[in-house]
């Protein structure tokens, strides 16, 4: 590992033609967050930088539509982003913008030293050509009728009804979206970059050197080299953006993804005016960019070979992109407004930021595409926010006032046992495992400790039952303990959960009377955080629940929104509604087998007496069962329908003498019988009474 002095973090500038989504949420914003506040917690040298792209045909495009001009479009929809992130709590150190002077200056200088080193190539290539507007036509300025499905209104580089990908020569009838003309083809000139003559070093680099990336992203990577790499156009033909700054180049513009990468740096210029370069030119900055996956070949490949061709910066030390995050069971679509878009959420539900990044992240598309649905928005948030998180928090602050006068008590060494130690080892490894995740870029599996760890506080307080022992032997001392422990481990979580949810630790520091400086992460994992004879405040509730009608609201929202575009586009639009599912073909039988066989298999009725997640294992749980006659540990792939805490109680049939097979490190001594409907989706096997663990099953 590098010992790095400074760390550079940046998060994929969006588009200034509209809203940002909750895709954009959960991509690259909240990861990108979540890691810089880690990294302030830690007291490290880091910077957090981003800012809106200004420039290419998304924005020329939309004030077409609007009939404004791009400037306006940028004015107002920077405005629209940056407040919404910054509602969201993404804190950006400064959140800048790419039709800024300081930019213009950055890129153009960028271009003019490859050029002057001799790196670029001059091409003439046929262009489409406007003979009545005057002006060369990028792809989407060409609609025509879709040969795949015969939308009339397909743009030149997709069909937005049936998502095919298109060129312009593809398309029946095409026409210009600015005069209706048919267009033609004619010469213009351009600079290439190429990328060809970096594929060498790019394999080294990114295949050889960085084998610790993300799967998605190292495969992603490895398929375009693989392909080889080829000249590609670093200029367009536009009256918008950067002008290129050569003397024969009137009416070229910077291409979007040339000047748009720069932005880190002109923002990083903008913020630190004498220091910029210490980010950005010194071997011992480790620079971050967080992006969605439709962003790896540009900041993995192209931005790379732009800066070692340049000669002057740092590379990138990581490039942790996430995967798509789709809703409700479709790919999130601006054209279609098949969206959930941030400022209207901030509308809709007021107080619930957290909620929003609870969820996001606890649903993060890390490794493959996710689906974000309202009924899963509700369900994290009242199971587990308010049901385990708020609930533990709640009770133990309920608990001082009404058992130890509203005062921190003592904690007596003396009677301390199993279940304190217990716990306090708990907090201990919860504040490694943590610490790894974020490190790591795992954010959905550190944020999973978190809610486990207060789940073990719930449980060990309802094991211990302070409320019980007034009266006995030792009681107030034993009740002493168990709130001693519940509090300190009340602050442990609010540092913990801090870069996650900022607004609940803040609450929370708040009730427990303490300043922000307690957020330093080295403080997690302490058990004197919060003073002997300290009065708290009196509690109030982190998360509220959220009603049914409020999910049902959102989801009739989104229908309308989606129906409402779709004739406004002249497009159809399917009902929101469950996907059918596939017609199932003909199951496939197994080999006949004798009664003799089935006779070999002993199925006995069993209880799961407790169940909870194998770590660094998605699909797994670890299960105690209780056979009647005894009690096994079984490893079970379920972890993806049930959560833990939900299966505790349940009448389960395990094949019972099942060979011992070692999963993960544990031996699993059985196997527990499941079912799977036609959607996939799994329920277990049961007498379907209530019958003694151990009954046999024949």
């Amino acid at each position: 590992m590098k010992d790095y002095k400074r760390i550079l973090v940046t998060a994929a500038l969006p588009y200034a033609n509209g809203p940002i989504h909750i895709g954009h949420l959960a991509g690259c914003y909240l990861p990108s967050d979540i890691y810089v506040r880690y990294q302030r917690a830690q007291q490290r040298d880091i910077k957090f930088v981003g800012g809106s792209d200004e420039h290419g045909v998304p924005i020329t495009i939309r004030a077409m539509k609007e009939g404004v001009s791009p400037q306006q479009v940028v004015d107002k929809y920077h405005a629209i982003i940056k407040d919404s992130l910054e509602k969201m709590g993404i804190s950006f150190d400064i959140y800048s913008r790419t039709s800024n002077p300081v930019h213009h200056k950055t890129a153009s200088d960028f271009f003019k030293k490859l050029y002057d080193k001799g790196l670029f190539e001059e091409k003439e290539t046929e262009q489409y050509y406007d003979e009545k507007a005057h002006v060369f036509l990028a792809d989407r300025y060409i609609t025509g009728t879709c040969p795949i499905c015969g939308n009339p209104n397909a743009y030149g580089d997709q069909c937005e009804k049936c998502g095919s990908s298109l060129s312009p020569e593809q398309l029946i009838n095409p026409r210009s979206t600015l005069s209706d003309a048919v267009p033609v083809k004619k010469l213009t000139k351009h600079w290439y970059f190429p990328l060809q003559n970096y594929e060498a070093w790019l394999k080294q680099w990114v295949l050889e050197e960085h084998k610790e990336w993300k799967n998605n992203v190292y495969g992603q990577c490895k398929s375009w080299l693989d392909n080889g790499l080829q000249s590609r156009a670093m200029t367009r033909d536009s009256n918008w953006g950067i002008k290129v700054p050569l003397p024969d180049a009137e009416g070229k513009v910077l291409y979007v993804w040339f000047d748009a990468p720069i932005g880190y740096i002109s923002a990083t210029k903008e913020l630190l005016t004498d220091q910029w370069a210490d980010y950005w030119c010194k071997e011992d900055t480790k620079l971050v960019h967080f992006i969605g996956k439709d962003n790896i070949v540009f900041h993995c490949i192209i931005f790379p070979a732009m800066l070692k061709a340049h000669g002057d910066f740092v590379l990138p030390d990581n490039v942790p992109a996430n995967e798509f995050l789709n809703i409700e069971g479709e790919k999130v679509s601006t054209s279609r407004n098949w969206a959930v878009w941030v400022n209207e959420y901030l509308e809709d539900f007021p107080g619930c930021e957290d909620v929003l990044r609870y969820v996001l992240c606890a649903n993060a598309p890390e490794t493959k595409d996710n689906d974000f649905t309202w009924k899963d928005f509700q369900d994290r948030n009242n199971s587990e926010l308010v049901a385990i998180f708020g609930n533990f928090v709640n009770r133990s602050l309920v608990l001082m006032h009404k058992l130890c006068g509203g005062k921190v008590p003592v904690f007596h060494n003396a009677i301390i046992d199993a279940d304190d130690k217990q716990l306090m080892d708990d907090i201990q490894s919860a504040k490694a495992k943590v610490t790894q995740s974020i490190e790591e870029y795992r954010f959905r599996e550190a944020l999973y400790e978190i809610i486990d760890l207060s789940r073990k506080g719930n449980q060990y307080l309802q094991k211990k039952e302070p409320w019980k022992k007034a009266g006995v032997e030792n009681g107030q001392q034993q009740i002493d303990n168990c709130i001693h422990l519940s509090l300190q481990l009340t602050a442990n979580l609010a540092i913990l959960v801090n870069p996650f949810l900022p607004n609940t630790a803040v609450k929370m520091l708040h009730m427990l009377k303490v300043v922000e400086r307690m957020l330093d992460w080295k403080n997690a994992g302490s058990f004197k955080l919060l003073s002997v004879g300290y009065t708290l405040r009196a509690p109030e509730l982190l998360f509220r629940k959220i009603e049914d009608s409020e999910i049902a609201a959102q989801v009739e929202k989104l229908r309308a929104n989606a129906l409402t575009n779709a004739a406004v586009q002249g497009t159809e639009r399917k009902p929101l509604k469950a996907p059918a599912a596939p017609q199932q073909p003909e199951p496939q039988r197994k080999p006949e087998i004798v009664y003799d066989d089935f006779a070999k298999l002993d199925l006995k009725t069993g209880k799961i007496i407790s169940a909870e997640k194998v770590e660094k294992a998605d699909k797994l749980l670890k299960l105690e069962i209780d056979l009647g006659f005894e009690k096994r540990t079984i490893v079970s792939g379920i972890a993806l329908h049930f959560k833990p805490e939900e299966i505790v109680g349940r009448q389960v049939i395990v094949v019972a003498n099942l060979a011992p097979r070692k999963m993960r490190g544990i031996e699993s001594n059985g196997m527990i019988l499941m079912a799977e409907d036609k959607s996939g989706k799994l329920h277990f096997v049961n007498t379907g009474e209530a019958i003694e663990p151990g009954a046999g099953v024949s």
